[in-house]
């Protein structure tokens, strides 16, 4: 069940593309036998408790058949998907009805793994989009994706920016599914930039965190200051991350030699173990990341998976 990877990149021009949204959630990959229903991350941890909403919709959109499906979890805020707004039950293993009535979640499904038995990874894009649409019906907290093959990607991107999605994914018509590798047969096109960073220290009041320090791994190994981020939170969000991190205070800073930053001192700075992983938007990236806004803590992604390529040209 472990899902297939998208590489990021400029919009593919040429004949052989199908095109989709890019959807701003979790990765979630589904197993439906009868009525049982397995649910995990893209890090294939067990979700199904988190997301009651979509195991009971699961159920009435397979119509009993044995299926594997993949998608994304996402959480509406204003009839578009928020990630910020999605972070509340991703971090609630057994929500609460009032929190369930607050944040709905909902899978967007958008492709076709296995069914009754029979592995469709072998198929086209295409053959399993089509499979897919007979054999999941949208209801509820289920929802099949729509998808346009051979559509113009400067229409797709104009699209995506009109309606306020995070961008578009290119999917090559004719690729298999390769489960658990990036593929250049799939292009996500983001229309801002956003990434993955290791949360590595912090500031603020032991009781608020004012702002985070980041980092991230090169592709050699090491681990590389790349700036501080102190927008996107909520007071509560401030709150919540001055105790996790607390948590795990660390003596001394991690970043490789020849990485640190300029600033290794001060009495409001806390060094911690760095396991946290979030995601960052920003405008640009030279030696540290300008502009960035928090957009949450992830907790389908490890340490290990944030490489930043550009970091070896430093």
């Amino acid at each position: 069940m472990a899902p297939m990877l998208a590489s990021s990149g400029p919009a593919p021009t040429g004949s052989g593309w199908s095109w989709e949204a890019k959807w701003d959630g979790q990765r979630g990959v589904a197993r439906i036998a009868d009525t049982e229903v397995l649910l995990l991350s893209r890090s294939l941890s067990p979700i199904t408790s988190t997301y009651p909403e979509i195991v009971a919709a699961l159920r009435t959109a397979t119509g009993g058949r044995a299926v594997v499906v993949d998608g994304e979890i996402v959480a509406l805020d204003g009839g578009r998907p928020s990630f910020a707004r999605l972070q509340r039950r991703m971090h609630t293993p057994r929500p609460r009805r009032p929190l369930l009535a607050e944040v709905p979640a909902a899978l967007y499904v958008f492709d076709l793994l296995e069914v009754d038995g029979q592995d469709t990874a072998p198929l086209t894009y295409l053959e399993r989009r089509q499979l897919l649409g007979e054999v999941v019906t949208s209801a509820g907290a289920v929802q099949v994706t729509p998808y346009w093959p051979g559509a113009d990607p400067a229409a797709m991107v104009a699209m995506a920016a009109e309606f306020g999605l995070e961008g578009v994914v290119a999917k090559r018509s004719s690729s298999v599914y390769r489960r658990g590798l990036r593929s250049p047969s799939w292009v996500k096109v983001p229309l801002r930039a956003s990434a993955e960073v290791i949360v590595c220290g912090w500031t603020g009041s032991p009781t608020t965190m004012r702002s985070l320090l980041l980092g991230a791994l090169s592709p050699s190994g090491e681990l590389v200051y790349l700036g501080d981020v102190g927008t996107g939170f909520t007071q509560r969000q401030r709150r919540e991350a001055a105790v996790m991190l607390t948590e795990i205070t660390a003596a001394d800073h991690p970043f490789t030699a020849g990485t640190i930053p300029d600033r290794t001192g001060g009495a409001h700075l806390r060094w911690v173990t760095p396991i946290l992983v979030g995601t960052i938007e920003y405008r640009e990236f030279h030696r540290r990341v300008r502009h960035p806004s928090w957009k949450g803590f992830r907790n389908d992604k490890t340490p290990g998976e944030v490489v930043w390529p550009e970091l070896d040209a430093l």
